[in-house]
Parts: C-alpha cells; structure tokens; sequence
C-alpha cells in the first residue's frame, strides 16, 4: 500500500516529537516534514507533496484558521487535520468550514490520530460524535446566527482571549499585532455583539461554553 506523507505544522517542538514518536511505529504513515509557523507550512506545501498537514491551529503570527485557508487555496485537494489544544467546541466548527478535514484535540489518544489521519488520507471527514451532533445542529439552525457567530476568525480569536481576562496590550503581544490592531478588534467585537464591558464578554463566553 502506499505511504500516507505527513507535514506536522505545530511551534512546540515537543507536540511535533510527540506526533514523530507516535506515527515511527505506523507502518503505513510517514512524517515527511516538520514546520513550526504558518509561512514554513505554506511554503513546504506548496514544495513538496503530502497527503495529509497535522496543522496546529495557534501558532504565532498568522492564526491557524488563515494558514489553513490559504493551504485550501493553493492545495484544495491536500487533505489538513487540524491538532489543537483548544476544545473542539471553540474552533471546530470554524476549522470545517474552512476547509478542513477533521478536527482533533491534543489530549486525543494516539489510537485517535492513527485512525483520524488513515481516515482523511482517504478522502474521508474526521470528527467525533459529540462535534457531529454540533454540526447537524448547527445546519438546521443556521438562520439564526448567535452573536459570536458572526465574528471573523481573528475577531472570534481576540475575544476569546478578552473575555479570558487578557489585557488588549497581553493578547498584542501574543499575537505579535500592534495594540492599535488588538483595540480595533475589540471594538468590532463588541459592536458585532452588542456588548459595552470585557465582564459582559467574560459572562456571554461561559454562559456559552465557549470558556469553562
């Protein structure tokens, strides 16, 4: 059979040796290369040929959800399975829309990955049941948007981070964006959402379950 190539996108080092140890033991599965931010992602992508990108999706610079648009651009076939450490209720839904084809968390069993790469390798969508429900939920309710529904990628990234208690000045910095960029989408947010204070934006985000 033939090998299924692997490009793992992650910057911690140790989430990347982690995946390399998992897949050396799977006969069927090559880890080909490795990236650390979303321009060396592109840019392998667009050099070499793999059947599958394990993309992180909150690397620094450019946010994960751009990667891998830009990814779906210029590979609509290239199959990407996005590893991350937020729960599957944050970005997943985002994630699918945008073109990928499965959504893993980073606490998913190695049995999970194996079975999840195999399956999008394929041509096949991975989600687990719990997101499959989210998503069949979601088609029939479509119409009537919720707030946050209605953010874009980054808005949506912003103000999770906001309503996590991050200064506008601590989420620049970790973004690597200006603060005067960071403020501009504070004020988009809360307009979108028809909220004045952080602590309203902290309380719609639990009450949501967007942030435990």
């Amino acid at each position: 059979a033939n090998m299924i190539r692997i490009l793992v996108a992650d910057d911690h080092a140790v989430v990347r040796q982690g995946v390399v140890q998992i897949l050396a033991e799977v006969k069927d599965i090559l880890v080909k290369d490795e990236a650390q931010n979303g321009a060396e992602t592109l840019d392998k992508v667009l050099k070499y040929e793999y059947d599958v990108v394990l993309l992180d999706i909150s690397m620094p610079g450019r946010s994960g959800l751009e990667v891998l648009t830009d990814i779906k651009a210029q590979r609509p076939k290239l199959a990407v399975l996005i590893l991350s450490m937020h729960p599957e209720e944050q970005y997943a839904v985002r994630a699918l829309r945008a073109g990928a084809s499965g959504y893993l968390t980073k606490a998913s069993a190695p049995q999970e990955l194996i079975g999840a790469i195999r399956k999008v390798a394929g041509g096949g969508k991975y989600v687990t049941a719990s997101l499959a429900e989210k998503l069949a939920d979601e088609l029939e309710v479509n119409t009537g948007k919720l707030p946050h529904e209605r953010l874009s990628d980054r808005e949506h990234q912003v103000m999770l981070m906001l309503a996590e208690g991050k200064s506008v000045s601590d989420i620049a910095s970790e973004l690597c964006l200006s603060v005067k960029t960071i403020s501009t989408y504070r004020t988009r947010v809360m307009e979108k959402m028809g909220l004045k204070k952080n602590a309203e934006l902290t309380l719609y985000a639990v009450h949501n379950k967007l942030i435990n």
